[in-house]
């Protein structure tokens, strides 16, 4: 509503060009990158950003088969489902704590929270190479799981707690009358109450996962293990890139993130607003 209102306050005083250079804006870099991944590569030179004179939809089967990209949609689904699964499972456990049991020391508990939030990951991605190498997790998929959960846990913590605020503390009370203890409130009370910043916070950890590029390229180098987002790189050589096959990867690596937001855009905006209208 307040969009439309805005919408309606521009068109009357003459402002909707705004929202026509927005759509602009938006829509043609990707209208670039489609036209170029049916565009046969040796176009690339004299028309860079126009539709192709030639379709060639031959370059997304190419890409596949160059790309591996079976190989590599499976081992970024294998990233996506053990991120999910165990930043889920740390982040449900603290968001509850935080929220409905008060433990001591939950404020620095939270401004320890907000820091790994804050820092970037790129301080750290030294260190963190010299421990994984020592303790040989470079090169293995639980290695990189280990370190998605730790850089989406804060995140996922701090909204699952500004959800679980609002749920009704008459219930605990009395889940707790009834004899309830702390895992039954948690996995018969809460749990249940929550599938909305559930669903939300690991639709933005899939997310977050699924496109992660430099964790990915530092901590992979064998290419049976690398995921999605270094499959540009297969198209790259000395001194050539294939901006056609890369173009139709790209496309094909979006796609998969572009149906699921669809299918659940309407939950996942309405788990972050849910989960921001009281801290």
């Amino acid at each position: 509503q307040a969009e439309d209102g805005i919408r309606d306050f521009c068109l009357s005083r003459g402002l909707g060009d705004v929202y026509k250079r927005q759509a602009l804006i938006a829509i043609l870099p990707l209208a670039v990158l489609i036209f170029n991944s049916i565009k046969p590569q040796m176009e690339f030179g004299v028309n860079p950003l126009g539709p192709p004179s030639e379709i060639r939809f031959e370059n997304f089967s190419e890409a596949w088969v160059k790309g591996e990209y079976a190989k590599v949609f499976f081992n970024s689904l294998k990233l996506v489902a053990g991120s999910v699964f165990l930043c889920l499972a740390v982040s449900l456990a603290a968001g509850f704590s935080l929220a409905k049991l008060n433990p001591k020391g939950s404020a620095i508990i939270a401004v320890y929270l907000l820091v790994g939030i804050s820092i970037p990951a790129q301080l750290y991605i030294v260190p963190l190479f010299l421990l994984w190498k020592e303790i040989h997790l470079l090169n293995t998929h639980i290695g990189l799981i280990i370190i998605y959960t730790a850089l989406n846990a804060p995140f996922a913590t701090f909204l699952i707690r500004s959800y679980m605020i609002r749920l009704p503390d008459e219930l605990f009370e009395a889940a707790r009358l009834d004899g309830a203890n702390t895992f039954q409130l948690f996995f018969r009370v809460a749990l249940p109450l929550s599938w909305p910043v559930i669903l939300t916070a690991g639709l933005i950890i899939s997310l977050a996962v699924w496109n992660e590029f430099l964790f990915a390229l530092t901590f992979i180098s064998e290419e049976g293990f690398k995921p999605m987002a270094t499959i540009l790189f297969a198209f790259q050589w000395r001194f050539e890139n294939n901006y056609a096959l890369q173009s139709a990867s790209a496309i094909m690596m979006v796609a998969p993130v572009a149906i699921l937001f669809m299918l659940f855009q309407r939950r996942f905006i309405s788990g972050l607003t849910s989960g921001g209208l009281k801290g």
